[in-house]
């Protein structure tokens, strides 16, 4: 059960704009990153297809997003996935990663040009070095929608992203999307990870470089 204000306008005037010294277990993803390790392991004909992929994901602070009396923390990100030594798009994928320090809450929404959106949620303390984020099938505020084709062939039934903050710079990730493949009785969990290295810095939001 949620804990609102009956004031549900009123916005908070002392809000620091400063994102990256707000965004809790999420200052660590600021920057871009670059992954050679990946592996995706998807639903083909007569087997699972395992596929290894290279990966440079984007995540940049965008300015505090207010809804009344709650106050987010957020990075914009754009990931783009690659086939070793191919140029065509293996997986394309924007949204946003957002922290409220209030509740210790944390969103993930994707958008992949596949016809799917998701609105993944969690919870984590704010010096947390792991969190993760769920998403199920139906759900009005942690949910997946997708378009016609998907749901006929590829249900989406829940998603999972564990995201691991590691010592030396870098962070790791495992995703596990379960699956109902049309003509098949048992669900597939089509499973990605990778770990990300540092190759560029991350860019102030604009309130808090003016």
């Amino acid at each position: 059960m949620h804990d609102y204000p009956a004031d549900i306008f009123t916005e908070n005037d002392d809000i620091d704009v400063d994102t990256l010294a707000n965004l809790g277990p999420l200052r660590a993803l600021a920057g871009v990153w670059e992954g050679t390790k990946g592996l995706d392991v998807n639903p083909y004909i007569d087997a699972p297809r395992r596929q290894t992929y290279i990966e440079t994901i984007d995540l940049q602070p965008i300015d505090p997003q207010s809804n009344g009396a709650q106050v987010l923390y957020g990075l914009r990100y754009h990931t783009h996935i690659v086939k070793p030594d191919e140029v065509e798009t293996y997986h394309d994928q924007v949204g946003y990663w957002l922290w409220e320090p209030a509740t210790g809450t944390i969103l993930h929404s994707l958008t992949i040009p596949r016809a799917q959106v998701v609105l993944a949620t969690g919870y984590a303390a704010a010096d947390a070095t792991s969190f993760e984020v769920t998403a199920v099938r139906g759900s009005t505020e942690n949910g997946i929608c997708s378009g016609p084709f998907l749901e006929h062939a590829f249900r989406t039934d829940s998603f999972r992203l564990v995201v691991t903050l590691n010592p030396d710079d870098t962070w790791s990730y495992f995703e596990d999307t379960v699956l109902q493949v049309f003509g098949r009785p048992e669900p597939f969990h089509h499973t990605d990870r990778n770990t990300l290295y540092r190759v560029g810095p991350a860019v102030p939001n604009p309130l808090a470089r003016g």
